[in-house]
């Protein structure tokens, strides 16, 4: 008998994407699976507008945004008190293949010490053009965490079943026994960085984290250099991005605080983006005053 899988897709302001990947979803040939929508405190009428046009979609709402890792962690506690055996996190922003589930399952099935697999991800709109293909993580610098394939075309150059240094939050099939033994994703993190930790933690107590190209993804995601980052995106990924190097890597910390520093204060302002350069360093202020959640004024 196939192992429940419990799909989870995090909603906030965003129905129009949800429905699309709702409907892709339904395609998929997994035999025993259920979409969980988790819908984080929209204020766009998302969930009425859900409820009404995907009767059949179980929905839960948090009541509040509680962020990537609170939303996504409400779903799992509920996928888990249901009796799921995976759990797939899945972007609300992205489309899937008809078999992407089952691939990302056999992967996991072939090693009982693998505890997260990702699938390859195409940006949206395209049908060559990689934005996830595994990935490394060498925390001495910021440019030592990266996807690999980006932006590359897809010629099969990635096409092998195989460890890898991270699975993306975009699409992230965990297992039942790798979340009982690491637990959930740590929600002080609020946005960024939470799957990143997530994964180091597991691989810590042995888990394995595979990458599995069959499984197919396609993400609406800017194609753009950098994508069209906010000040808000940028105060997140500076704060988030020492607290994950303090609690995986702290011989590191004063090298990545530097180079951190550089990355996001020094090169928006040289690129005139003093917004972003403010909000870098109230970021890193921040991580040094210990905040750490929701951004507040």
């Amino acid at each position: 008998m196939t192992k429940s899988v419990y799909v989870i897709i995090l909603n906030w302001n965003g129905w129009q994407d949800t429905i699309e990947c709702v409907e892709s979803c339904r395609r998929l040939t997994y035999p025993n699976l259920h979409i969980l929508l988790v819908d984080n405190g929209s204020i766009d009428g998302s969930e009425a507008i859900l409820r009404e046009r995907l009767p059949d979609i179980e929905l839960i709402q948090t009541g509040a945004n509680l962020g990537f890792a609170g939303g996504n962690n409400a779903g799992i506690r509920h996928a888990l008190d249901q009796g799921a055996g995976y759990v797939w996190l899945l972007n609300n922003d992205t489309v899937v293949e008809p078999h992407a589930l089952s691939e990302l399952v056999r992967v996991a099935e072939s090693d009982n010490r693998i505890g997260m697999v990702g699938s390859k991800i195409f940006y949206y709109g395209t049908s060559n053009v990689l934005w996830y293909a595994g990935a490394v993580l060498e925390p001495d610098n910021l440019h030592g965490m990266h996807h690999l394939g980006l932006k590359e075309e897809d010629r099969g150059q990635f096409d092998k079943v195989s460890e890898t240094g991270f699975v993306t939050g975009c699409s992230l099939l965990a297992t039942k026994g790798m979340i009982e033994e690491t637990g959930l994703m740590d929600e002080r993190f609020f946005l960024y960085f939470e799957d990143s930790d997530w994964n180091m933690r597991a691989k810590k107590r042995g888990w394995k984290l595979a990458y599995c190209p069959a499984s197919v993804v396609y993400h609406k995601v800017s194609l753009s250099v950098g994508g069209a980052a906010s000040p808000l995106m940028v105060y997140y990924y500076a704060r988030n991005f020492l607290y994950f190097v303090k609690n995986n890597y702290p011989d590191s910390i004063l090298l990545n605080f530097a180079v951190n520093f550089y990355e996001h204060v020094l090169v928006n302002v040289k690129k005139m983006r003093f917004a972003c350069a403010r909000m870098a360093l109230h970021g890193i202020l921040d991580y040094m005053r210990g905040k750490t959640g929701a951004y507040r004024v």
